[in-house]
């Protein structure tokens, strides 16, 4: 089975390597001359641990090739996965230019039957959509048949996560489309969920939904255990030891961020209020999402008496560890915020690079201590395992102050105020 994903980005690049790590042969088409490049020589254009290692064993074995000409590669393929961005308007309704571009790319250069999955991310009713605008360039009228079938991949657990899936969700009216993709991933041990497109596209941002809400409940909850004097680390413990609520997205800090949570929401909430319902919980979902970091600073803002002529450093640009997104990150609000109250920054990620037009009250730093040295206060905003292996008693002694405001409790609060720090968390007093 020959299988053509379209778009090389996050999604695509690891649905690539995830297919030819199942045995099939994989094309990757993009338009980007710049990402083809660097794939066809085995480099990422982002950061996900272990995805390049298997880029490079599958480009060897030749499981793997790269493309930018889309007629003759849609033409010599039957199977296409669609993994184009759908990013967000103003009004938060998903942007689906690329995706109907590619629709209409398909639909031109169609020389037989193609059946065409959609694993972009899209509101409900966007594959009827698609087949629409295959229609409208497909002049020979070929047979095609389109499918949804939604990706789950966590950045920073992607590879893991395509490789060895909690489900995979399909969406398919035909019976011999739902055979075709049974067998795509006949390798896969896990549940497979056959349902309609409309239900599989709102599988996905429900999905998302949900876990940002476990989010924000925890850090509503927090600020609830800082006036009682209680540790939202143990609250968060208690509860996740029952199976009906679980561990997974009970830590409470700063919030969330990346290009799924707050574009997903937006998104959802845009469809709700098409349709007349009202998402009252998703709403206060994002709301407290947004609060969330200043929560954090005004912590610190008051410990310290403002921010102006402070120096500030900032541990962690990421959204969250093993990646190098920083889209929509809680640090970058902190780090806006910061500068429009006058602070020095001083900042550092093990794998995130930050560019900022010509400020200059703000280094990103090559190392921690960089970072550390001088400064009236660090402000953790991404839980990086290296910042829990710091020689703190060392990085006490290079600062200016000894206060740690720390936006997701990675550190051990007893530790720190025995080190001689101020040390304040989240719900963690």
């Amino acid at each position: 089975m020959h299988i053509l994903v379209i778009g090389t980005g996050y999604v695509g690049t690891t649905t690539i390597v995830a297919f030819a790590e199942m045995g099939w042969k994989v094309t990757g088409l993009d338009t980007d001359m710049r990402k083809i490049q660097l794939l066809q020589q085995g480099t990422l254009h982002f950061y996900e641990q272990g995805l390049e290692d298997l880029l490079v064993k599958h480009l060897k074995d030749r499981n793997i090739t790269f493309t930018s000409d889309s007629e003759d590669a849609i033409r010599a393929h039957n199977i296409i996965f669609i993994c184009v961005g759908t990013p967000s308007h103003a009004d938060g309704s998903a942007d689906l230019t690329y995706l109907k571009e590619v629709s209409k790319e398909i639909g031109h250069a169609m020389n037989g039957y193609k059946l065409i999955i959609n694993k972009s991310t899209v509101p409900v009713g966007t594959l009827e959509k698609v087949a629409n605008w295959i229609k409208s360039t497909n002049d020979s009228s070929q047979a095609f048949d389109v499918a949804s079938n939604p990706e789950f991949l966590r950045e920073g657990s992607a590879l893991t996560d395509a490789l060895h899936p909690d489900r995979i969700v399909i969406g398919a009216y035909s019976d011999s489309v739902k055979t075709q993709l049974r067998e795509l991933y006949q390798s896969m041990e896990c549940p497979i969920m056959i349902t309609t497109p409309r239900t599989a596209e709102l599988i996905k941002y429900a999905s998302n939904a949900f876990l940002a809400t476990k989010i924000s409940y925890m850090n509503e909850l927090s600020r609830l255990c800082d006036q009682l004097g209680v540790s939202v680390i143990d609250v968060a413990q208690g509860m996740g030891l029952d199976p009906r609520i679980g561990q997974s997205f009970l830590r409470a800090g700063i919030g969330f961020g990346g290009s799924c949570f707050p574009k997903d929401i937006a998104a959802l909430l845009h469809t709700a209020e098409k349709h007349d319902s009202d998402l009252s919980i998703i709403k206060n979902v994002m709301s407290v999402n947004q609060s969330q970091t200043m929560y954090l600073l005004n912590k610190a803002r008051k410990r310290l008496s403002g921010f102006q002529h402070r120096r500030i450093a900032l541990l962690g640009l990421a959204f969250k560890p093993d990646t190098d997104d920083t889209r929509h990150s809680p640090s970058l609000r902190i780090l806006d915020k910061l500068l429009r109250e006058h602070a020095y920054v001083t900042a550092h990620d093990p794998v995130a690079k930050l560019t900022l037009d010509s400020h200059h009250n703000w280094k990103q730093c090559n190392r921690p201590e960089q970072a550390l040295r001088r400064a009236d206060a660090v402000i953790l905003c991404t839980e990086w395992p290296l910042y829990q292996s710091i020689d703190w008693s060392r990085m006490r002694d290079i600062m200016n102050k000894p206060n740690i405001f720390d936006g997701r409790n990675m550190l051990d609060a007893q530790q720190m105020r025995s080190l001689g720090f101020h040390y304040q968390g989240i719900g963690y007093e």
